[in-house]
């Protein structure tokens, strides 16, 4: 039988959605097709046992998972559930029906629990736009893809509950998010702000020049003379962040993992403090 699922993959900031195609016939073995890296070839081990201790059943038959479009590099291990959710469809232990609606992504451990995925804000997006009308992925994610309206989003502990779910055993619980409100909220609540600065009078003043008028600033000066304290809350007195540089802040945030479970949106200015020995490979690539 064969079965669709939908995924996506992240390039940049970007998503792609992916269609992961599981067809079960006779045979022994198990393949998974579609440029997969090693983490998604993994898959197989983390799928064959969440199963089993779900009491579930990994079909002993010819297993074929393609993972379209073909020629473009799937990387992670944010592919389990779909793949799991594929192979219970397309062994006859799940219902089917709604598959198709629904982008569904995760990454499973042995006892069936799921762990957070990467760049869940981005593919949210894209699953909106391409007239989806959910996205089930973990629950630690949730919040974060619960920001784009209009798509149904289901925060998720275990594969049991996405079993269930399309079973029509149970209901998922949609978790919903005032974008707005979350934004508005939050908006300049920074950990460290510049009026905690006492005396430093002539740097503080030039911190508000550079501020007001979007310029650069080099400091210098011995050790322990203040450079990064009063780098760190320079962000503090910058015009806020609008609701687009928001998204977009998060969007980066999303794709790094930097998000926390109950974050929904980014609505301070990032502050990174690389070491001033930093080569430009890493300040650009390593993700500081």
């Amino acid at each position: 039988m064969l079965v669709k699922t939908f995924g996506s993959a992240v390039y940049g900031i970007e998503a792609t959605t992916i269609t992961v195609e599981v067809n079960i016939a006779a045979g022994t073995k198990y393949f998974i097709v579609g440029l997969p890296d090693v983490a998604i070839k993994e898959s197989y081990f983390r799928i064959e046992s969440a199963l089993k201790n779900c009491n579930y059943k990994m079909p002993r038959q010819q297993v074929v998972v393609n993972m379209a479009p073909a020629d473009i590099r799937k990387e992670g291990s944010a592919y389990d559930l779909t793949i799991a959710t594929g192979i219970l469809a397309a062994s006859g232990q799940m219902v089917a029906d709604d598959l198709d609606k629904y982008l569904i992504m995760g990454e499973l451990s042995l006892d069936g629990g799921l762990h957070p995925i990467k760049g869940a804000l981005p593919i949210a997006i894209q699953a909106r736009k391409e007239g989806f009308k959910g996205f089930i992925l973990p629950k630690q994610n949730a919040r974060e893809a619960a920001i784009v309206n209009d798509l149904e989003v289901y925060g998720v502990e275990s594969i049991t509950e996405v079993f269930n779910f399309f079973n029509g055993d149970t209901k998922l619980e949609r978790t919903l998010v005032n974008t707005r409100e979350e934004f508005y909220d939050s908006l300049c609540n920074y950990a460290s702000d510049f009026s905690e600065v006492k005396g430093q009078e002539n740097i503080k003043r030039a911190l508000e020049i550079a501020a007001a008028g979007g310029h650069n600033v080099i400091l210098i000066g011995p050790p322990g003379a203040g450079k990064t304290m009063l780098a760190k809350r320079m962000p503090s007195i910058m015009p806020p962040l609008s609701l687009h540089e928001s998204l977009e802040t998060t969007k980066i945030h999303s794709v790094a993992g930097k998000m926390a479970a109950a974050d929904a949106l980014v609505t301070t200015r990032p502050f990174r403090s690389p070491h001033h020995t930093i080569s430009e490979e890493i300040l650009a690539n390593a993700g500081v």
